[in-house]
């Protein structure tokens, strides 16, 4: 008899990205696919520093079983790394430390969703978003986005029309769009979670990559500027674009009783992040290194953005459109078919692995509708040389 698995998985396929990277082990081959940030730009040194000053100083909180919620010197470092970008009067105990950002939006699945719920997310998004929530069984809707974020005018029909459980949104340099919600679609988005009493879910793992003047306050910051929205917003943090990946540290910021039942539901699946992990992150972000490290890793992929912006133009000209992104780590692009050349990412990305080059096509990103000619870009883990290497390639592979 075979094994009999749940129902549940049925919603659920393997990520395609990670599918993806079983081609590139092809030698020589230059990947624009991964979208993780370059181990080039870890402080090996700092963090060196702070785990030893976490083993010297610290060796039994360190080392030993932990709170569920989160080991308190990291909570508190946190809290003051949130109100130094604005997140008014937020203190430790208003939120729970997650491994990885991925974590928190895996209890708001299992906290908040029944199957057959609806959920807004934008169109398009995160492919493991979309994954983890139709594993709980959610009905996805999807909003559509342009440069400026979702189309709040949209998003509001959208809610009156389904009465979603909540509405989840990467409003800064999103993966896969890149684009930056404007501040006046991140207030209306505050004004439709406090009229239609609509939880709002903020995924920033981004938001500190910014290559020119920083984007706009967090949707969470702004609710000083409207205090009823602030028990409608769910904010989710990580350390791992700006900091390190390995050490999977994120956290949750929502209201009191989400944060319980998300706190009771990482009881069941991990006991708690780990703690060595947590002391380590705890001590870099008190030894005040963190603006340093920033500053350089906005300014290499600052560089290396504009250089697969010059790329992509002279390389594929009138066969794609992009806007620029602002921060972050991708481009999201779209093939044109001009002169009758190709449209389908699919097969665009077929020709480029035979040149020597992989990418993401966009039909993954999307919940519902998705638009094939779409493709996701990462120039994170390339430097500017590799760039302009690859995106000749992708010329090529026209």
């Amino acid at each position: 008899m075979p094994l009999q698995f749940a129902s549940r998985l049925d919603n659920v396929e393997t990520s395609a990205i990670r599918e993806l990277f079983k081609l590139l082990g092809k030698p020589g081959i230059i990947s624009f696919a991964g979208g993780f940030p370059d181990s080039a730009m870890f402080d090996i040194d700092g963090l060196k520093q702070a785990a030893d000053e976490a083993l010297t100083h610290e060796s039994g909180g360190a080392l030993q079983y932990g709170a569920t919620e989160g080991y308190e010197p990291l909570r508190t470092q946190l809290a003051d790394f949130m109100q130094a970008k604005g997140v008014a009067g937020v203190e430790s105990n208003h939120l729970i430390v997650t491994t990885g950002s991925q974590q928190a939006l895996d209890l708001l699945g299992k906290t908040m969703i029944s199957p057959g719920d609806k959920v807004i997310v934008e169109g398009p998004t995160f492919l493991a978003t979309i994954q983890c929530f139709r594993l709980y069984g959610a009905e996805l809707i999807s909003a559509p986005i342009d440069a400026d974020g979702v189309q709040v005018n949209q998003l509001e029909q959208l809610i009156v029309q389904h009465k979603p459980k909540f509405v989840y949104l990467i409003p800064t340099f999103g993966n896969p769009s890149g684009a930056l919600l404007s501040l006046e679609r991140r207030r209306q988005i505050l004004e439709l979670a406090v009229k239609y009493q609509t939880l709002v879910v903020e995924d920033d793992p981004y938001g500190d990559l910014y290559f020119g003047a920083p984007p706009p306050p967090s949707i969470l910051a702004l609710t000083k500027e409207m205090p009823a929205a602030r028990e409608w917003i769910a904010h989710c943090g990580s350390m791992s674009k700006v900091l390190s990946p390995g050490l999977r540290v994120g956290w949750l910021i929502a209201q009191p009783e989400l944060l319980a039942k998300a706190t009771m539901c990482k009881q069941f699946s991990d006991a708690h992040t780990s703690t060595f992990a947590q002391a380590t992150a705890a001590r870099y972000l008190k030894s005040g290194r963190m603006p340093e490290t920033l500053k350089i890793v906005r300014k290499a992929y600052g560089a290396r953005a504009h250089a697969m912006g010059e790329a992509l133009k002279k390389h594929l000209g009138g066969a794609i459109e992009f806007t620029q992104p602002q921060g972050g780590l991708f481009f999201w692009a779209r093939l044109t078919g001009a002169g009758g050349g190709i449209q389908d990412a699919a097969e665009f990305a077929k020709r480029a692995i035979e040149q020597g080059v992989a990418f993401v096509p966009g039909t993954p990103f999307y919940a519902a509708n998705p638009d094939p000619s779409t493709l996701r870009l990462s120039f994170a883990t390339a430097n500017v040389e590799k760039i302009e290497e690859g995106v000749g390639r992708l010329g090529r592979a026209l």
